[in-house]
C-alpha cells in the first residue's frame, strides 16, 4: 500500500531566513539600482529558489510581490510557480499584458516590450516591471544610456541584449510617461532600466 507520505507534495524551497530584515535589505538594493540606472548593485540575502529563478531575482520578487501584483512567467515551471505562490501570494497571469511583474528568463526569446502593460494616461504607474535574467554584464552590445539619474551618459552592456532589444527600449522610452520599466539580473546583481532612461544615438 502506498504511504501518504510518499505521495505528499513537496514543500516549496525556503524563502528569506529573516523575512523582515532580508526584504528590507533587498528593497534598499532595488531603490539604489533605480536611483542609479545602468549601475550594477549587489542584491543581498537572495534565497535559493527553484529554476529558472536566480537568487537575486527571487529575492526581489519575495520583497516586492504580493496579492495585488499578478506575475507572468516566460517559462512557467511548476516548481517556480509554486514557490512564488507560496512565498508571495501573488496570482499568476496567463497573459503578459495582465502582469504587474513579468519574469523573463530567456532574453533571446522574450515577447516584444509592447506585449507588457504600459499603463495609461490617467494611471501610468500601473505599468509592468519586466524582470530579465542575463548571463552577465559588460559583454554584448555596448550602449550609452542617458536620462534621469545618469550624469551625462552611462556606458552599459548586458549579455544577450542586442540591437533588437535596444531598439525596442528606445521606442519604450519614447512613450514616457507610459511604457514598462525593467530590472536586469545576474544571480546576485541587479541593474535598473526605468522607462525614462534609454540608449542615445
Amino acid at each position: 500500500m502506498t504511504s501518504h507520505l510518499a505521495t505528499a507534495p513537496r514543500a516549496p524551497a525556503a524563502g528569506f531566513t529573516d523575512p523582515v530584515r532580508d526584504a528590507q535589505e533587498v528593497f534598499r538594493a532595488v531603490l539604489q539600482a533605480q536611483s542609479h540606472p545602468g549601475r550594477r548593485v549587489r542584491v543581498p540575502s537572495g534565497p535559493a529558489a527553484p529554476a529558472p529563478l536566480g537568487r537575486a531575482m527571487a529575492g526581489v520578487l519575495l520583497a516586492l510581490a504580493d496579492l495585488d501584483t499578478p506575475l507572468w512567467l516566460q517559462r512557467g515551471e511548476e516548481a517556480a510557480l509554486a514557490y512564488l505562490r507560496f512565498h508571495t501570494g501573488a496570482p499568476v497571469a496567463a497573459d503578459p499584458a495582465a502582469a504587474a511583474f513579468a519574469i523573463v528568463t530567456e532574453a533571446s526569446t522574450m515577447p516584444p516590450l509592447d506585449s507588457f502593460r504600459a499603463g495609461d494616461a490617467d494611471y501610468p504607474e500601473v505599468a509592468a516591471t519586466v524582470l530579465i535574467a542575463v548571463a552577465g554584464f559588460g559583454q554584448g552590445q555596448q550602449v550609452s544610456l542617458a536620462g534621469p539619474g545618469i550624469e551625462r551618459r552611462q556606458g552599459f552592456a548586458a549579455d544577450g541584449l542586442g540591437a533588437e532589444f535596444w531598439a525596442a527600449w528606445r521606442a519604450n522610452r519614447g512613450r514616457f510617461p507610459l511604457g514598462v520599466d525593467a530590472l536586469l539580473f545576474t544571480d546576485d546583481e541587479v541593474v535598473a532600466l526605468p522607462r525614462s532612461v534609454g540608449p542615445e544615438g
